[in-house]
């Protein structure tokens, strides 16, 4: 055998700990012939076959003898910093809840109701609720949990959809910049019902000449005088009386931008030490809306005109069954109030324990949810059951769509109470911690799929805050548009498209994915093993989640994607008396495509990088990665699995004694 070459660029560094081969019957101090070693200097041993040899191999005729010491692994990786994990599982139930459970469920349900025939609205609502909210909802957690990753990352388990979870993060992105306006706004609300009277009221000097008779008549004809909410909202809160439309955005409105920028601060402290810290603020942020609630419905049931309103919200219409724009806002109405599709929902669940029982919180969390909907529609109707007694008008016209629901009629109801200032200061308390909760789910989706790509910033402090406060500050620069004159109208657009189209078309996909190309079965096994010490009604459950996967949702999916289509080809999106013209609508298409079409463009990367025939490539792409079984939660917290060791045959682990060429030639030669 030929000696190896002495010279080598970087030989590996000898270890301090003395060998274990050394030849039987040798004294310390001796090595094998031809091989002198100076005192302190060591020698690592011959390793054949990733074993160790219990003494040097002279004659290649002779047989190794094996020692009982397992080996050591050549190399071991730097390890990762370890993913949080949520404190307790009420804070995850808590995060969620209020994550769920926001404006939505204050402002846009209650409309849907009396615009969709009162409270046949809940028939549909129930089923949409049955058939795509809970399976979608418990896909999402079950998917998160297992895969202890973000809504990119998690796609391991299917390479081919990963643009599944970059279009829940552009959808995120997008939602989260009109969002915190929202907030800004009851910040400054909050902020305007410290006065006495308050500004928007009849009491308020200003606007003395604006009560009074809501019609006048001018030259024979009607006219509606605006209300002095409504001038508040128009004029101080937004000024869009000062802009023409998309074209004409207008200057940044300081006071806005104040508050818009307190809110990124509020966000950018509750986040910075991640789910320690946030979980810990739900405890508040949860439950303080349902405090209020009650207390709204208390107030509410002792004013006179309230059972107007209740009846008004309850009495069913039962010709609006057969109408498609019932069954349209039912489904959009569950995915708005819901947060499917957002990524928030995988994010928080992926730092549960692999053991957590998701059936149970999936349950807990939806029903609650569709509950506090529900009650909220007893609080909000019977004061604006009281509203319509003042004004001697129907309650269908006390009301209106979108942010003007929440920003005009209820500050025009809470003006009409006695003790006015503290019901004020209470109501828009409650509509900031529900915002606040809601931002906290779509904003933890995009900083998880973050730090899930570059994990060692977890470990890093410096770097993780830094990261998070130029992510908020670009959302903030970003939002100064929407705060601008006219910048209600892309507040809008944005809310029109954002959660449309594209929202439905990713969750579809989701369904899809996971039934079809990762295999429903192993999905149903997948959740088996994860609530493993529950009781047998869980799995028992799965059952029905399996048709509605595999069936039953995918139909409603495409049934509701259908009418939108059609719905935005025949009708024309407007704000107030403003229609928007061909092109922003266009660039709210724009928007929505770009979102959905992040599947497409990253299946065909996925599949690129496969090798074979276009068929072979679609099935491997379709295959989870080997990475995808290791769950890092199920070992500790901070703990890794080692990959597995596969030792083929005749593989041979060189050490320093193999470099040394003098050293095998006087073994030959012996």
């Amino acid at each position: 055998m030929k000696p190896l070459p002495e010279q080598r660029g970087e030989r590996p560094k000898k270890s301090a700990e003395p060998s274990p081969g050394e030849m039987h019957g040798e004294a310390p101090g001796n090595r094998s012939a031809g091989k002198t070693t100076t005192p302190g200097e060591t020698e690592r041993p011959v390793q054949l076959n990733g074993q160790t040899l219990a003494r040097d191999v002279i004659d290649p005729a002779s047989q190794p003898q094996f020692s009982s010491r397992p080996p050591s692994p050549a190399f071991v990786p730097t390890p990762l910093p370890p993913r949080e994990q949520w404190g307790s599982k009420y804070e995850f139930l808590l995060s969620c809840i209020g994550y769920c459970v926001g404006l939505g469920n204050v402002w846009r349900f209650p409309y849907l109701c009396y615009r969709n025939g009162g409270g046949v609205f809940l028939i549909p609502y129930v089923i949409m609720l049955l058939f795509t909210g809970v399976p979608l909802f418990l896909m999402e957690l079950s998917l998160g949990q297992y895969g202890a990753a973000g809504p990119i990352n998690v796609w391991k388990c299917c390479p081919l959809l990963k643009g599944v979870g970059i279009g829940m993060l552009c959808v995120s992105i997008l939602v989260s910049l009109y969002y915190n306006v929202i907030i800004a706004w009851t910040f400054y609300y909050l902020g305007s019902s410290f006065q006495s009277p308050l500004p928007w009221s009849c009491e308020a000097i200003s606007n003395s000449r604006l009560c009074g008779q809501n019609i006048t008549t001018v030259n024979g004809s009607s006219v509606r005088t605006l209300s002095p909410t409504e001038v508040f909202w128009n004029e101080r809160v937004l000024g869009v009386v000062n802009s023409e439309g998309l074209h004409d955005p207008g200057p940044v409105r300081w006071p806005l931008a104040i508050c818009l920028l307190a809110a990124w601060i509020i966000i950018f402290l509750c986040m910075l030490k991640g789910i320690r810290s946030s979980g810990k603020v739900v405890y508040v942020t949860a439950t303080f809306p349902y405090f209020v609630l009650f207390v709204l419905i208390i107030r509410g049931a002792t004013l006179e005109g309230s059972i107007q309103g209740v009846a008004f919200y309850l009495t069913p219409d039962w010709k609006r069954l057969a109408s498609a724009q019932v069954w349209n806002d039912a489904a959009s109405q569950i995915f708005y109030s819901l947060g499917i599709g957002l990524g928030g929902l995988l994010s928080m669940a992926s730092y549960n324990k692999f053991d957590n029982n998701v059936i149970r919180d999936t349950l807990i969390i939806t029903i609650g949810n569709c509950c506090t909907s529900f009650l909220a529609g007893f609080a909000i109707f019977s004061i604006l059951g009281h509203m319509a007694w003042r004004k001697n008008v129907p309650v269908d016209k006390v009301a209106d769509s979108g942010p003007g629901l929440a920003f005009v009629a209820y500050p025009e109801a809470l003006a009409l109470l006695p003790g006015s200032v503290f019901w004020s200061i209470l109501f828009f308390l409650m509509l900031f911690m529900l915002g606040v909760d809601t931002l906290f789910g779509n904003m933890e989706g995009i900083t998880t799929a973050v730090l899930d790509e570059f994990p060692q910033l977890r470990g890093d402090m410096k770097r993780k805050s830094l990261f998070l406060g130029a992510l908020c500050f670009i959302f903030y620069l970003m939002g100064l548009l929407l705060i601008t004159d006219g910048g209600i109208y892309w507040f809008t657009l944005i809310d029109s498209f954002s959660t449309s189209f594209g929202l439905i078309i990713i969750t579809l996909f989701m369904c899809i994915g996971i039934s079809f190309f990762y295999g429903i079965n192993q999905f149903c096994q997948d959740i088996i093993d994860m609530i493993c010490r529950c009781p047998p009604w869980c799995t028992k459950v799965l059952f029905y989640f399996k048709a509605c996967w595999v069936l039953g949702t995918p139909a409603l999916l495409l049934f509701i994607l259908t009418y939108i289509f059609i719905e935005m080809y025949n009708t024309n999106l407007h704000y107030g008396s403003y229609v928007y013209p061909r092109w922003g609508k266009a660039l709210g298409v724009c928007m929505g495509a770009t979102c959905c079409l992040q599947i497409p463009l990253w299946a065909a990367v996925a599949i690129a990088k496969e090798s074979g025939t276009l068929k072979d490539r679609f099935k491997k792409a379709i295959r989870p990665l080997n990475s995808w079984r290791v769950n890092l939660n199920s070992q500790g917290v901070g703990e890794r699995m080692e990959p597995e060791r596969v030792e083929a045959p005749f593989t041979v682990n060189l050490t320093d004694m193999d470099f040394t060429a003098m050293t095998w030639e006087n073994a030959s030669q012996a």
